[in-house]
Order: structure tokens, then sequence, then C-alpha cells
């Protein structure tokens, strides 16, 4: 079979990239290039003429290749014409010639007149871009910078390089410089098709690259029409009742019981809960702050009163566990941003200590001395789910099941709809409106118009 000699090889690599075609298509595309050079040959087509193509697309036809595949050969081929083109747009017959060993061959005046009209250097291009095989660790170190400066939260950073790691696998490490809109659609549509991932998932990857294309590759997406997306259900979330709720507390021991109490009783995220510090309770007004939620926003919610002598008590092994460690001389408490620059002894005051901190203390390698963190959500996630368990109530529960209690048993007693979202800190009250679905409509008295009351 021909061989695409290596000028011309490299000449139609460096246009494909020019057209933006997907390194996963490129390989495909030349391999349709090296069957019609090698059909010319064989049965005496002219390789740069358009005529040749039909015939070529017959032969596919009699092979039993499939109308995709026909498809993506012509577009192959049809890019190559283009090529011829751009090289001579007034003889496109003088572009390409066989040698007596059947190798296509190109005449150097030619060669020389493709490389002025692209306006790219072979060379040049190989030394500073690659199609496989490069390295983003520039891009994740101002990934990195990007999120910091915005102050969005460690799990933003984790869950966008994550993408971002997943995109580059897919592109084969493709150098950041050649990457356009294309393959973001091929990845997304790879996601929704052989992942099968659901919506959610496909539309939080879609936000992570396209954050990484506007502030770390300083691109635009601009449209992404024909991007296969996952189709999005209405989701319906998991509602305990307070008997079930009462069963699962049973399985819950210390510190964990309290834990849920608050998720419940206060309608909390799993990691607002666990931020939470010392002064953030303020037992004399009723009322519990939750600073820097979901969005960086703050709110303040009633405290229980059927719990407040529980937390007093754990106030006060709070007190004694600091003392201790004050008298091991611990460096204090890890606090966010740069507050610990600001106030040197933050972290030692009692105010600053989590409500909930960890068993152990942790090893700062980098400062080398010892901190407090709060508890580990895996540990509570995991108490969790070892109590619904052992509870064998036959709903899917998890930390975040006792917030959509929260809300549903509100809406359950009435309470409008403003308030509970102001209570759950949604920044949109459609948000909220997903528990509607949760509480069963009564209908206290048949329909009837105003002027009738």
């Amino acid at each position: 079979m021909l061989n695409i000699p290596p000028a011309l090889l490299k000449q139609y690599e460096v246009f494909l990239r020019n057209k933006t075609i997907p390194i996963s298509f490129q390989g495909t595309y030349k391999k349709w290039l090296r069957y019609y050079l090698d059909f010319c040959r064989k049965y005496h087509f002219h390789p740069s003429q358009n005529a040749s193509l039909p015939p070529f697309i017959r032969k596919l036809q009699d092979k039993k290749q499939t109308n995709e595949q026909r498809e993506q050969a012509a577009k192959a081929i049809n890019l190559y014409y283009e090529l011829c083109k751009a090289k001579d747009p007034d003889s496109i017959g003088t572009v390409l010639q066989m040698n007596d060993q059947g190798y296509a061959t190109w005449n150097d005046s030619h060669q020389t007149k493709l490389h002025e009209n692209t306006g790219l250097s072979i060379k040049a291009e190989e030394a500073n871009l690659s199609l496989s095989g490069a390295s983003w660790r520039a891009e994740y170190s101002r990934l990195e910078d990007e999120i910091r400066v915005r102050h969005y939260s460690a799990k933003t950073l984790k869950t966008y390089k994550g993408w971002v790691q997943k995109f580059q696998a897919f592109t084969s490490s493709k150098s950041p410089a050649l990457l356009s809109p294309t393959d973001v659609k091929e990845f997304l549509s790879f996601l929704a098709v052989k992942r099968q991932v659901s919506a959610t998932t496909q539309n939080q990857a879609f936000n992570a690259l396209l954050f990484f294309y506007r502030h770390i590759l300083h691109k635009e997406f601009g449209t992404i029409d024909g991007v296969v997306r996952a189709k999005r259900k209405p989701y319906i979330p998991v509602v305990l009742s307070r008997d079930e709720i009462e069963s699962i507390l049973q399985y819950l021991e210390y510190p964990c019981d309290l834990v849920v109490k608050l998720l419940y009783g206060c309608g909390l995220r799993l990691f607002e809960c666990l931020g939470l510090r010392v002064h953030s309770i303020n037992f004399d007004a009723g009322i519990l702050t939750v600073h820097d939620g979901k969005g960086q926003k703050d709110r303040t919610v009633p405290l229980p009163e059927t719990i407040l002598p529980e937390m007093q008590k754990h106030l006060g092994f709070l007190k004694k566990l600091h003392q201790r460690d004050l008298d091991k001389k611990y460096a204090g408490v890890f606090l966010v941003n740069a507050l610990e620059q600001k106030y040197k002894n933050a972290s030692k005051e009692f105010i600053w200590q989590w409500f909930f901190p960890a068993k152990q203390l942790t090893y700062d390698k980098e400062a080398a001395e010892y901190r407090r963190y709060h508890l580990h959500e895996t540990l509570v996630q995991k108490a969790i789910k070892d109590a619904v368990n052992k509870s064998r109530i036959c709903k899917r529960a998890s930390a975040h099941t006792f917030r959509h209690s929260f809300a549903s048993h509100l809406l359950q007693a009435n309470y409008d709809i403003r308030t509970i979202q102001e209570l759950l800190g949604h920044s949109d009250v459609r948000t909220t409106m997903i528990y509607t679905h949760t509480v069963k409509s009564r209908t206290l008295k048949e329909a009837k118009s105003p002027l009738d009351f």
C-alpha cells in the first residue's frame, strides 16, 4: 500500500490542527488519505482532482464501509483538496506527482509556498507545541492561583482540577495552546454517550472547563452547538420522618449524634456544621451563625431549644480540651485566609476553636508543629451510614438528607417558602421550591371564587 511521504504527512497534520480537527480523529483522517492515495495509484486517478473522490467512495461502499465511515473519508479527502488549493490555487494538478516507486512527491517550490500560505513553520511548531504528551504543570499552577484569588472553596479547587485532569487524559495531554472548543465538545459528548454520566455531572464538567478556558487559557468557548448533553431529570429529595430520624439517632454516638441534630435542627450542610467555631454559637440569643457557607455567604438560624443542654455540656468539654492543648503548647487551630497573620494569637483563643474538633492533633509538616483540625467529614458520613443500616429504614439517607428533612418539615408546618429559603441560604427561591414536591398537597375546601367567600 502507498505510504504518505513524510513531507506531505507533516503538511497534512499541520493543516488538520489549523482546522481544529479533534486529536482523536486525526489518525483516522490520515488513514483515509493513505487509502485514497493508494486507490488513485492503483486505478490511475489523479489524486489532486475532485473527480477522483466519487469512485473512491464507491469503492469504500463495495468494501462494506458504513455510511459514517464513508462520510468521514470524504471529509478527510476534501481537507486534502483544500490543502492543495492553499499551495497553488491556480493549478491543483501539479501539486502531487507519483514517482517510479509509487510514492507521492512534492515540488520544493510548492512546499515553500505552503509554509508561506499557512503561516506555520513545522520545525517551530514541533519545538513549541505537541499533539500529545505535553506538560500541563504551569496550567495547574495558574488554576490553583485563580481559584484562591477568588476565595473559592478547597472543594471547588479539587473538583475543577479533577475535571481538567480527566480532560487532559482525554486529549492525550495535547498542548494547551492547541486546545479548541471542539475538544470540549468531544469530551462532553464522550461523557454523555460513553460514560453515560448524569446531567448534573456533565454540567459540572462543563463549568470546570469553561473556567479553565476563560481564566487559564484566556480563550472563549464561543458556540457549543451540537454537544450531546445528558438529559436532566427532576430530582425529588429523600425526606425522613421524625420517627425515622429518632431511630437513626439511637445508633449514633457522641459527638456524631450532636452533629446530626444540628444538621436536622438547623438545616445545615455537613461542611457548614463541621466548620462551626465556638463564637458561631450564641446561647443568649438562641441563634447559630454560619460563616462562609456555600457561595461564601453568612446566615443565622435559630438554635433548637431541646438540644441546648447537650450543647452546653459539649461546650464544657471543649473548654477542657482547649486547656489541655494549651498545656501541650500546641500551635492552635487552622484559620482561614490570612487571619492568623492579622491576629497573631487568634488560633489559640477559645472563641476560634472548632465546635467539633478532631480527636487527634494534626502535624503540619511545613511549619513543623501540631494543630487542631475539625472532625473529618468521612468520619461523620460513615457513622451516619452505619446508623441508617442498623435502623433498617427503607430510604437512602445521607448527611444531606437531614437538611432536606428540615426544609420539608418546616413546609409541612405551614412556614412560608421565603422564610425557608433564608434559613437554607438559597440564593434563588426556585431552588427551595423543590421541597414542595416532598409534602402532600392538601385541599381543605373545594375550590370557590373569592366573590363567594
